[in-house]
């Protein structure tokens, strides 16, 4: 999710304007001041009108994703603005086209009807036009068309990917990007040798960068992934056998597992200022959730933490409130989790308590805790959260509680 601040709620969609945003359009406003026919004030004119219509464009976006039940938010960036968007169910691969079609087709549309309205000629070639005019044509429908060639990061170059995607469903992201790169490449040897192309040189320099970041984040996130999973098989292996040999440099057992083993060396206040010191531990967080620990052992580990039981570091409060769920211990939970939450807002304590709600049959606490997690949570995590608990089972199907996910 974006972490520019939310500026303003447009039709119900969050906006995150970020401060690139506005400098990219004094640069459009600056650059095109000397331009003939516009001058300064033409400039700022088509500066304005391509910030209003690439708000239009993710508008078009996001209300195309929400007609699927997805949950959408909009972020305008440095020479950029994006829909993101998290599906509430599995999307059909035209709905993903009509997703991304939507975005420059309305700006199409809503561009060509301002042209007109202005007086814009409708013969070509075109000339003689206003800096309104001209402003309106170049911010509507020119650049929603040029967004519309079918390379990355454009909707072209996505709504390519998914017919790729139909016959080469593993290769699809790697053949476009292969694709974009030779297209953009081309393109810029020729527009370099042509005097009256060399300045759009650069507005192919665009895919470029963004198949550049595409390659990061997909080996970031793959790096990312790989990491968790080889953390998650050493802890789960220390609980299966007490081999603790397999865990990445910088992490260590989970305090569940250390304390499990004082504990089965008959050491139980060990066991319980092992717990105790990791709530109060406010370093960075080094171990993995005890996910693979035996029922039995939670239960002996959870009745030597002192009652009311005691919050401290997040992560550590999450954990703890997720094995009372596992244990069974709904209102406990509920109370904790509700309590952690209070002291520090974290959007998955949140889920927590709305789990604990939906399990002890109160839909309407689970439903509202769930709006609560929905304000703050990434999508992406929020929904990956409930699909994963088992408490929602009986929820799935009530109207407000997709309501509750989307807000």
């Amino acid at each position: 999710m974006p972490t520019s601040s939310t500026a303003f709620r447009l039709f119900g969609f969050p906006v995150h304007v970020g401060a690139g945003f506005w400098m990219f359009m004094v640069l459009i406003a600056v650059t095109n001041s000397s331009a003939e026919g516009l001058g300064t004030d033409g400039a700022i004119i088509l500066a304005a009108l391509i910030a209003v219509f690439t708000l239009i464009h993710e508008l078009g976006h996001a209300v195309a994703a929400r007609a699927t039940g997805a949950k959408a938010e909009i972020t305008l960036a440095f020479m950029a603005g994006y829909a993101s968007f998290v599906p509430t169910r599995a999307l059909s691969r035209w709905e993903r086209v009509g997703i991304s079609f939507a975005g420059p087709a309305v700006q199409i549309v809503t561009g060509t009807a301002l042209y007109l309205a202005l007086g814009g000629p409708a013969e070509w070639p075109i000339q003689g036009l206003t800096p309104a005019q001209f402003g309106a044509l170049w911010a509507g429908p020119v650049i929603g068309l040029f967004n519309l060639i079918p390379i990355l990061p454009f909707d072209g170059g996505n709504i390519l990917e998914q017919a790729i995607d139909l016959v080469a469903p593993r290769h699809s992201r790697r053949i476009m990007i292969v694709f974009t790169v030779v297209v953009s490449v081309g393109s810029m040897v020729y527009m370099a040798t042509q005097p009256g192309l060399r300045g759009l040189v650069i507005f192919m320099a665009i895919p470029l960068l963004s198949v550049g970041h595409i390659i990061a984040t997909d080996r970031a996130r793959a790096t990312h992934v790989s990491g968790q999973a080889a953390l998650a098989r050493a802890e789960a292996l220390a609980w299966a056998t007490d081999d603790v040999s397999r865990f990445p440099q910088g992490y260590v057992p989970s305090p569940w597992f250390r304390a499990s083993q004082q504990l089965r060396h008959g050491h139980p206040e060990v066991a319980r200022q092992l717990l105790l010191a990791d709530l109060s531990d406010p370093s960075q967080v080094n171990w993995w959730p005890p996910d693979a620990a035996p029922m039995r052992s939670l239960e002996a580990l959870v009745q030597l933490l002192p009652r009311p039981l005691p919050h401290g570091r997040p992560f550590s409060d999450f954990v703890l409130s997720g094995i009372l769920l596992r244990l069974g211990e709904y209102t406990e939970a509920a109370n904790y989790a509700a309590g952690s939450y209070n002291n520090g807002r974290p959007a998955m304590l949140a889920v927590h308590v709305a789990r604990a709600a939906a399990a002890l049959g109160d839909r309407a606490t689970a439903v509202a805790w769930l709006r609560t997690a929905a304000a703050t949570a990434p999508a992406h995590t929020l929904q990956a959260a409930i699909d994963a608990a088992p408490e929602f089972e009986r929820l799935r199907s009530d109207p407000s509680f997709a309501d509750a996910v989307s807000s």
